[in-house]
């Protein structure tokens, strides 16, 4: 076991928030909006909701519960639940330190785009229109610099720690997205061509139902939970023993879908209305343009019509992804961060800065050979490392880990929780049903 005076969220607020942020990030303001428009609306929406249900919040609850009792980084947590198989623990836990890491590389740089496109608008407004106009421009300079941007605050605030730096900057950035969002989605409700996107996205056309939309949405339901990738596991060992870890993780999980839904309600709205404003959004076939990259074109080119107003819509809508994406950002910095404090004996302040100095390279590489590597390792990370690793995690759960130790863990939340209908149906839903699941979804095709 580590060291019990280990630091701590000061609060479970704080940790919620903080678990809450890691998990509303990119994945849910652009990839589930954009993911959804893609897969025919309100069907991609009920098959989502449906795999966060089924499949990813019980193996946030094994994450969480991995990391508490290990009270380590990742790799030595798998490594304690690992029984004599103590070898799968670290392999396991090198790997979702890989894959943090590989999500890392490339959600820097479109965070960077973001910061772009929110600085744009009042260059534009004060005269500046060349470097307004850069900063939309898609260029390697323009990527590198502003990648840079985001990187550097995103080292800074995890390297102040757990309380004074991660748990601090959730606490204060949360409520601010909380609010731009609701104002943001009243506004938009409100704009010609709104109701035709909130039909799209809340009556199911069933024709769109297909394999790839299942793993489509089961990749998305990781990917915005932070599911596979060692971030929640090691949030859990934060975690102080005292909290209750299935009812924590179901409201870090209602947050999360919660802000994943009502970003369908911006984004689906948004589009349409700047179709009404001439914007081109599907292609005569159907398929939506420019899928990778909407929030990119389609929204500030509804700004755009909307004269002096647009300018300041825009700079919120892009502050509020940009808060989004810092406050997962830094739970992904602090998976690789965790690991060195611990096994190399590093300072914090020392880790970070190399940790955070290798990733930008990774990312500066991506700059340098984007239409090769983006993509690929965006699918690579998001659509099967991450469904994988937490297959993996379940089965270590399931099968490695002993029950009653898992069972102590949790009594420690909750002293009446051996009772209930919850540790009746969990542990064998984990063991078994979740592995058939994930091997059915990803099966689908060949069956």
């Amino acid at each position: 076991m580590a060291n019990t005076q280990r630091a701590q969220f000061s609060s479970r607020l704080g940790f919620i928030l903080a678990a809450a942020g890691s998990a509303i990030g990119l994945g849910n303001i652009w990839g589930f909006p954009t993911q959804t428009a893609s897969n025919g609306g309100a069907v991609f929406l009920f098959i989502y909701l449906l795999m966060v249900f089924v499949l990813a919040y019980p193996l946030l609850i094994a994450e969480l519960t991995i990391g508490r009792y290990g009270n380590a980084n990742p790799v030595r947590s798998l490594s304690a639940v690992s029984g004599g198989q103590k070898w799968i623990g670290r392999l396991l836990g090198l790997v979702g330190l890989l894959g943090a890491t590989g999500i890392l590389s490339f959600y820097t740089i479109v965070a960077g785009w973001l910061v772009g496109y929110m600085v744009s608008p009042l260059l534009a407004l004060t005269g500046f229109t060349d470097a307004a106009a850069w900063l939309e421009s898609f260029s390697e300079t323009r990527n590198l610099a502003l990648m840079l941007c985001f990187m550097v605050p995103t080292i800074l605030v995890v390297r102040n720690g757990i309380a004074n730096g991660i748990e601090r900057w959730s606490s204060r950035l949360m409520p601010v997205l909380f609010l731009l969002f609701v104002i943001m989605v009243i506004y938009i409700l409100f704009q010609p061509g709104a109701m035709e996107g909130l039909k799209m996205y809340l009556i199911p056309d069933m024709s769109h139902l297909s394999p790839g939309l299942v793993v489509s949405a089961m990749g998305q339901a990781f990917f915005s939970l932070s599911l596979g990738v060692c971030v929640m596991m090691v949030y859990g060992s934060y975690l102080s023993k005292t909290a209750n870890i299935p009812k924590t993780a179901a409201q870090v999980a209602l947050l999360d879908t919660g802000i994943a839904f009502i970003a369908g309600l911006l984004i689906m709205p948004a589009m349409f209305v700047a179709q009404h404003n001439g914007v081109a959004i599907y292609s005569e076939a159907g398929a939506l343009l420019s899928s990778d990259t909407l929030v990119f074109s389609v929204l500030p080119a509804m700004f755009d019509t909307m004269g002096t107003a647009g300018i300041f819509i825009g700079f919120a809508f892009f502050l509020l992804m940009v808060i989004a994406a810092l406050t997962s950002a830094i739970s992904l910095l602090e998976v690789p961060v965790a690991c060195a404090t611990e096994e190399f004996r590093q300072s914090r302040e020392k880790a970070v800065w190399w940790i955070g100095g290798l990733i930008t390279i990774a990312s500066a590489v991506i700059v340098y050979n984007f239409g090769d590597l983006f993509g690929l390792v965006v699918t690579v990370t998001t659509e099967y490392a991450q469904p994988i690793l937490g297959l993996l995690f379940a089965l270590v759960a399931g099968w490695l880990w002993h029950r009653n130790e898992i069972l102590k863990e949790l009594v420690q939340g909750s002293p009446e929780l051996g009772e209930t209908w919850f540790w009746k149906i969990w542990p064998g839903y984990v063991r078994v049903i979740c592995p058939i699941l994930m091997l059915l979804v990803f099966g689908w095709d060949w069956i």
